[in-house]
């Protein structure tokens, strides 16, 4: 069907599609599942938004149930998370010399770089901040860890 495709746009004078390479599941990959080499592999494909290298998915957990011979898309995983829901963090707010430090409760699971909504359990407002690779919540001016 590609060969086809490829001699009527030769034929018509149209530009080839460039070939391209996807990322697909060899099996069925339940969410929150660490990916390893054998749960992907690289077909010739051409679907946006989709992983094209096997490095981008390996080690990365899968945020989404994930289906055999179905492309991978970028969405679909990302850093293994290191907060669970309900998990007691601490919340941090760094400002040049000023670091102010509070308990929150995570309301999400998520990793490091991730953004994750969580509870300050003093005040019981709720801020959004990034996680940073120690398991701290920062917020503020400086936001990404």
């Amino acid at each position: 069907m590609r060969t086809l495709a490829l001699l009527a746009a030769l034929a018509a004078g149209l530009p080839v599609p460039a070939g391209a390479d996807i990322l697909v599941a060899t099996r069925s990959v339940r969410g929150q599942t660490i990916l390893g080499p054998g749960d992907v592999a690289v077909i010739e494909g051409d679907v946006v938004g989709t992983l094209i290298a096997p490095e981008e998915a390996i080690g990365q957990e899968a945020r989404v149930n994930l289906y055999a011979g179905r492309p991978i898309r970028v969405t679909d995983v990302g850093p293994p998370a290191i907060i669970e829901r309900n998990q007691i963090v601490t919340l941090r707010f760094q400002s040049g010399g000023l670091v102010i430090a509070a308990d929150a409760r995570a309301l999400d699971r998520a990793g490091v770089g991730d953004a994750l909504r969580v509870m300050n359990l003093a005040s019981r407002n709720t801020v959004t901040g990034f996680v940073a690779p120690d398991g701290s919540v920062v917020v503020g001016a400086s936001m990404k860890p």
